[in-house]
């Protein structure tokens, strides 16, 4: 008997709608958790999935997946990466394992809420997929690392991170809670599968991957590109949404779940992408800038989905153009700065050599955020390594949950965009952190920011110590220059060169 062709019974077989007749509609699909914004069902139905893939075919490609990873790392167990690495590339594991494994068993659920309550049959399995693959990445990026933690404790912060206060961690969990665990299946597609998916991942795992497989790190890099795989196809279940929410009048709902996911992500990928491809990343395996990166893989390819989807440019476009040139390079020397609140040894990055790459790339740099650094390697070439610790708190955005930085020198601009909300004072870093909170007020307000939390009282006591306590960072977890300050030594045999 001949077998038909897949695409002959795909639609059909996945077209798993039907009548309810012991509820009603509302009651099988609650509005407040398909977020269907009262579009009938029929429109659901024309939902059109871009990747057609059925189950059988889903798992075999998964399991030669995973067999290729656990290979390449079986392969190169012995090869003495983690001993030979640079120690600024044990920084990018140790912030990216912190950062996204735990967030993404948590967007296992969010595919689920899309996969139960999602109204269209195609979203719905292609969500089915999507958290199946989010499982699979949280299990994979906490197994890789948990080798390393015998070696070095900070490695435990891939499973650690996100049980704890860590100021980061805060900023990861406000974004993602909002995006992933508080929203109807709608704005889930929206927010996290196109704003945050479709650029802000695909970012991070194809720029790691290039650079992971320049420092020689096969095992990351295949890692790394084995989850990227997954994430650029559950990453389509928000574009085909747009089409069904313009055609029924919805396009401005669209465009700002849309605009918020992609503001969002942009914060928090600046201070996590940023520094590890233009500071932490050794100067002879970088690839490309951030920036270079983030025009060519978010800039055009974002503007060039959102106008054939049927969407604007977020109306803060300019203003995230204008950040790429100084918000990681501000979160960057922060993060340095406040170095032992972080479970990572931060990477200076700014000897001469990267110094000249990072002035080529940002003209400008060291007139403006070279001078800060020429203070810190001035005092430690004088041995006065305690001036290079923070004495004071900065002031932290109530969205994203990070400091407010603007460049330094005679340009310095730095804002603060105050808000008044039933008898509270926020601060934000910006218009568009602002906007965000001004869409949903109720949705943020009696947030409280770490900084909030210190002015309450509740770290103690009011010092570093207290600090470390609260955001549960123990000896051989807290953070210092990940070089052990070589590159201070190298400027100050560089000087006695020329001085002479």
């Amino acid at each position: 008997m001949a077998n038909l062709g897949r695409l002959d019974w795909y639609d059909l077989a996945r077209t798993t709608n039907w009548t309810p007749t012991y509820v009603q509609e509302d009651e099988l699909f609650p509005p407040q958790m398909s977020g269907s914004m009262g579009i009938p069902m029929p429109a659901w139905e024309s939902y059109d999935e871009p990747y057609k893939q059925t189950y059988p075919e889903y798992v075999r490609i998964q399991r030669e997946k995973d067999a290729g990873a656990y290979s390449v790392k079986a392969a190169l167990e012995r090869s003495k990466m983690f001993e030979n690495a640079d120690p600024g590339w044990l920084s990018v594991l140790k912030a990216h394992f912190g950062a996204i494994a735990r967030a993404e068993y948590s967007a296992s659920t969010a595919e689920a809420r899309m996969a139960r309550f999602g109204k269209a049959p195609g979203m719905r399995n292609m969500a089915t997929m999507g958290m199946l693959d989010e499982i699979r990445h949280g299990q994979i990026q906490l197994f890789f690392p948990h080798e390393h933690c015998a070696k070095d404790r900070q490695f435990d912060w891939a499973h650690k991170a996100y049980d704890t206060n860590e100021w980061a961690i805060l900023a990861s969990r406000h974004m993602f809670d909002d995006m992933m665990t508080t929203r109807g299946a709608v704005d889930v597609a929206l927010m996290l599968t196109f704003a945050f998916e479709t650029g802000f991942t695909n970012m991070q795992f194809l720029g790691l991957a290039a650079d992971a497989a320049e420092a020689g790190d096969w095992t990351f890099s295949n890692l790394i590109s084995s989850v990227q795989t997954d994430e650029s196809r559950h990453a389509q279940i928000g574009g085909p949404l747009v089409a069904i929410l313009i055609e029924n009048g919805k396009k401005a709902e669209a465009q700002k779940m849309v605009d918020i996911g992609i503001w969002r992500a942009w914060k928090l990928f600046s201070v996590l992408t940023g520094p590890m491809m233009d500071y932490y990343t050794p100067l002879e395996h970088r690839k490309q800038s951030f920036k270079e990166f983030m025009l060519e893989w978010i800039v055009v390819q974002f503007e060039r989905s959102l106008i054939d989807l049927g969407l604007d440019k977020p109306w803060f476009w300019d203003q995230f153009l204008e950040e790429l040139d100084y918000q990681h390079h501000g979160m960057h020397l922060g993060v340095w700065f406040w170095r032992p609140t972080v479970w990572w040894n931060p990477a200076a990055g700014v000897s001469a050599e990267e110094r000249a790459w990072l002035e080529e790339k940002y003209p400008g740099w060291n007139a403006t955020w070279g001078t800060n650094w020429d203070v810190i390697t001035d005092n430690l070439l004088a041995g006065k390594k305690e001036l290079s610790y923070p004495e004071t708190l900065p002031v932290v955005c109530n969205m994203c949950q990070l400091p407010i930085n603007a460049t330094p020198g005679p340009a310095w601009k730095v804002r603060d965009f105050p808000l008044e909300y039933k008898g509270r004072s926020y601060h934000f870093c910006s218009e568009g952190c602002q906007w965000c909170f001004k869409q949903e007020p109720e949705r943020y307000a009696g947030h409280l920011s770490l900084i909030d939390r210190f002015l309450a009282g509740m770290v103690q006591p009011m010092n570093l110590a207290g600090g470390l306590k609260y955001m549960s960072l123990e000896p051989g977890e807290i953070g210092d220059d990940a070089h052990n300050y070589a590159w201070v030594e190298k400027i100050r045999t560089d000087r006695q060169k020329d001085a002479a």
